[in-house]
């Protein structure tokens, strides 16, 4: 049975006074046997551990640098992320492929330093609209799977999260076809490479404006474990519907 993620994407949004939303979270989902993370700026990573210390909530960073340490003026290791007690760390995001220009080959380095560093990995991937109305979905995922995931996959150091780069905050969502179609793809690639046991074992996330009318049409997907949630996870009233919605699936 793989493990049901529900995690929380704030992007360059909140300051300390957002910090409130974790405790109403907690409060509104009560115990559930999900894994709820959520992913602040890396400004409040540390008093967002401490906020969630109690609660079932773990914490995660947006993303952190390929190297331990260095002169990387502005960067975050993933030793930094851990020591602030945080858990996770979203790796090659769209938005971070696009507006930073990250490539393959540089979140696939970020990924084993995120590993060295214990913490579990929420990889990105999905396509473009051009790369979308082009029929090349399918490729697309094959190759950034290729490229950015090392080779040390378990189901405890990796989260795989297709995000259609064209449904990200835009309010499109694919149907529930072509939802299936992908994560079935993604599976199966998985377990081409890495055998049976660990292909079936990693949980795989959609993100890409869900939203608390149509989470439950998405976790019909046999192969959907969870979801990434941007816009929706910064307030509790938004996100615990989305939750419940997994809690149900």
């Amino acid at each position: 049975m793989r493990r049901k993620l529900a995690a929380g994407n704030w992007k360059m949004n909140g300051t300390g006074a957002a910090l409130e939303e974790l405790d109403e979270l907690s409060r509104m989902i009560g115990t559930t046997a999900l894994q709820v993370v959520i992913c602040p700026p890396a400004p409040l990573l540390y008093r967002a551990c401490e906020a969630a210390q109690d609660s079932i909530i773990a914490i995660g960073g947006q993303d952190c640098h390929s190297a331990a340490a260095g002169a990387h003026t502005g960067d975050i290791s993933a030793a930094m992320i851990a020591d602030t007690g945080a858990q996770y760390v979203i790796l090659g995001h769209s938005e971070r492929r696009a507006d930073h220009h990250e490539s393959d080959a540089d979140i696939h380095a970020k990924v084993k330093a995120a590993w060295a560093a214990e913490l579990t990995a929420i990889l990105c991937i999905g396509e473009t609209a051009e790369q979308q109305q082009s029929g090349t979905t399918l490729e697309i995922l094959a190759t950034q799977l290729a490229g950015s995931l090392p080779d040390a996959v378990s189901a405890t150091n990796t989260v795989i999260a297709y995000e259609p780069v064209w449904a990200i905050g835009t309010g499109k969502v694919p149907s529930l076809e072509q939802i299936a179609e992908t994560h079935d793809f993604i599976r199966d690639t998985l377990i081409t490479r890495f055998g049976e046991t660990t292909g079936n074992a990693v949980p795989l996330l959609y993100g890409g404006s869900v939203k608390p009318d149509n989470a439950e049409t998405i976790f019909r997907a046999e192969n959907v474990d969870g979801a990434l949630v941007g816009g929706a996870s910064l307030k509790a009233s938004d996100f615990a519907p989305i939750i419940a919605a997994l809690d149900r699936a």
